[in-house]
C-alpha cells in the first residue's frame, strides 16, 4: 500500500464530487422530509416480500445523522452510517482542499490488497444486512 500526496493545489476532484454529493444530500435530509412528501416513498423489496432489503433504513440514516442522531442512525443501519460519517469527513476534507489548498492523498494498492479490501467489504455488507434484518425481524424496526 502507497500513499502519495501530491502538490498542493485547489483541482476539483473525487473527494470534492462526493463532498458536493454529501452537502446536497445531507441538506435534503435535514430541511425535506421526504419520506412524508411522497406517498410511495419506501422499501417496495419489503412492501412484497416482508423482508427488508439491505440499503432499508438509509432515508432514515440520511435524516438522523443530518439532525446530528447518530445513535438513531446506527441503529437504522450501522453501515448506512459509515458512510454517512465518510460524507461529511468528505466535506471537512473538500473545505480544506478547496480553500487552503491542503493536497488530497491518493492511495495506491496492489492486486492482493484490492482483493482483501473487496472480501472485507462483503463481509461487512452481509454483517450489516444480517442486522437490518435482526432490527425489524426481532427488534420490530418500521
Amino acid at each position: 500500500m502507497q500513499l502519495i500526496v501530491p502538490a498542493r493545489n485547489r483541482t476539483f476532484g473525487a473527494l470534492d464530487a462526493l463532498a458536493l454529493i454529501g452537502v446536497l444530500g445531507f441538506s435534503i435530509a435535514r430541511w425535506i422530509p421526504v419520506a412524508r412528501l411522497i406517498p410511495f416513498w419506501g422499501c417496495g423489496f419489503r412492501k412484497v416480500t416482508g423482508i427488508p432489503c439491505p440499503g432499508c433504513g438509509l432515508t432514515r440514516v440520511a435524516d438522523r445523522f443530518a439532525h446530528f442522531n447518530v445513535v438513531g442512525a446506527l441503529e437504522a443501519n450501522p453501515l448506512g452510517t459509515v458512510a454517512a460519517a465518510l460524507f461529511a469527513v468528505a466535506i471537512v476534507g473538500s473545505v480544506l482542499h478547496l480553500v487552503f489548498r491542503v493536497p488530497v492523498p491518493e492511495l495506491v494498492m496492489n492486486d492482493r490488497e484490492w482483493r482483501r479490501a473487496r472480501w472485507a467489504g462483503l463481509i461487512l455488507f452481509t454483517a450489516n444486512y444480517a442486522w437490518v434484518i435482526f432490527g425489524y425481524a426481532v427488534l420490530g424496526w418500521r
